[in-house]
């Protein structure tokens, strides 16, 4: 058998697999598609150790200091199970969806449920969470949940954890502070933009704000290196320096000093950091009713960030059926699920399919392969990660504030001349950011949502088990008080 040949037999087994022609693709467009994908997402490799750094667990200390966990080992971890799921994802949903650590579920993670406990314990209720919900995926009921929550309350929460996103990038560069006196917060140094990194990062944010706008593919990663480039000239000449919690400047690196790495290339064993979580660990931190509604919250943003996107997708790929069904649901969503529970137990948060992977449907990814081909890359990003350690919070917080912004894009499908449904999305887009909190927004949203169907007279087109979430946040939020009774008991 010729070269020729063997290479075309190699072509058949693909396309027989993955149904390539079938959907009238071609190798070509998956290959291209899949690349496209990667460099449309890669900044997640970046982004989500340096927002788990930045996090201080319930002793206090930063969860790269707290762990064995530095940030460039993160970064190894977060691309090795990014490449090893979407793989999963190419081969078992054979569809072009990839996935890695979720923006908003990391942000919730690190900021909503580390603080109270170590890093260990919270990646294990991420690891529960991960198991639960690919018991619901087998049994159908992930199914039955999604369908009693309104879509414009799903609209809202994905608007909600854009703003709250956003917000994290503004703060994490240092672009919106904590003011002295007056106001909760200001702009920059009391209210002025007198720093070298504040420079940086509004820069960041114009570059990537023009490189989305125009549509180029790879602008978020494009713009997290161009901005890290000049974040290394502008160390080099003005010599800013870092900031420590011992001795705070506000005119310094909030994070990493951007200098150049000894070495580019490297490799840090993420199998080091399956052995980081613990799965009950939570329930000896804080109480059981909290860790359950942690998971929980948990659990209903996982299922509305994954079935939103799949939908999304899907349809742009042209996988939808006429009857709103997509081929292999069942499949997808439990890797997806999957995803969650690998996440935890590798330290790295939990994992979901990523919206960008329209990128690639926009290359004509319509198949696995795709996927296939961005988890090999992501695999291959294992052995890059020492440049990580050299992107400084303000060349990758831009990221934050221009991924908000796509996320927010989404508000145009609520209607808000319809108040029984606006004012509980408002409830919950605008408490997520304000009291830096999803679960908050979630909750004053649902529990608005029933209350206001229920004055109305209008009870019974709630879903029942819209009820039963509403239940379980008004113990969410009460359980200081519930605490407070059961410990004077």
């Amino acid at each position: 058998m010729s070269v020729s040949d063997t290479k075309t037999s190699q072509i058949s087994v693909l396309d027989r697999f993955f149904h390539i022609t079938e959907r009238g693709s071609t190798v070509g467009r998956e290959v291209r598609g899949g690349l496209a994908t990667f460099f449309t997402m890669a900044y997640i490799v970046v982004l989500n150790p340096l927002i788990i750094a930045t996090a201080k667990d319930a002793e206090g200390q930063f969860i790269a200091d707290a762990t064995s966990a530095p940030i460039p080992l993160v970064a190894a971890g977060t691309a090795f199970v990014a490449g090893v799921l979407s793989i999963l994802m190419g081969v078992v949903g054979k569809v072009p969806f990839a996935m890695a650590a979720g923006l908003g579920l990391n942000a919730f993670v690190t900021y909503g449920i580390a603080t109270q406990m170590s890093w260990e314990s919270a990646m294990g209720l991420v690891f529960l969470e991960g198991l639960i919900i690919a018991l619901l995926v087998l049994t159908g009921f992930r199914t039955a949940v999604f369908n009693a929550i309104p879509a414009q309350l799903k609209t809202a929460i994905s608007v909600g954890i854009g703003l709250f996103i956003a917000l994290i990038g503004f703060v994490d560069a240092g672009f919106v502070r904590k003011a002295a006196g007056g106001p909760a917060v200001e702009l920059g140094i009391g209210g002025n933009l007198t720093s070298w990194p504040m420079l940086v990062f509004v820069v960041g944010v114009l570059l990537i704000a023009v490189l989305v706008a125009r549509r180029v593919k790879g602008a978020i990663l494009i713009g997290i290196v161009a901005t890290t480039i000049l974040a290394i000239a502008v160390e080099a000449v003005a010599k800013v320096g870092g900031t420590t919690p011992d001795a705070p400047n506000a005119q310094a690196w909030q994070l990493n000093v951007p200098t150049l790495p000894e070495r580019i290339f490297g490799f840090e064993n993420p199998f080091r950091l399956f052995t980081e979580f613990d799965p009950f660990g939570a329930f000896g931190s804080v109480s059981v009713t909290v860790a359950l509604l942690l998971v929980f919250t948990l659990l209903i943003t996982d299922f509305f960030d994954t079935m939103g996107t799949v939908v999304g997708v899907g349809a742009q790929a042209g996988l939808v059926k006429e009857d709103g069904t997509l081929p292999r649901t069942q499949q997808i969503l439990l890797v997806d699920s999957v995803g969650a529970a690998v996440g935890g137990a590798g330290s790295v948060s939990s994992n979901t399919t990523y919206v960008e992977s329209a990128a690639g449907v926009g290359e004509g990814a319509r198949t696995g392969l795709a996927a296939v081909v961005t988890g090999v890359l992501f695999l291959l990003a294992v052995f890059l990660s020492p440049l990580v350690g050299v992107v400084p919070h303000e060349a990758a917080a831009p990221a934050l504030v221009i991924v908000g912004f796509l996320m927010m894009t989404a508000i145009r499908e609520i209607d808000f001349t319809d108040y029984e449904i606006a004012i509980p999305a408002f409830l919950v887009i605008v408490l997520m950011p304000f009291t830096y909190s999803i679960a908050n927004g979630i909750g004053a949203g649902f529990l608005a949502f029933v209350l206001i169907k229920a004055v109305k007279g209008r009870a019974r087109e709630v879903h029942p088990l819209m009820w039963l979430v509403a239940a379980l946040f008004v113990v969410y939020f009460a359980r200081g008080a519930i605490e407070g009774l059961l410990g004077a008991v």
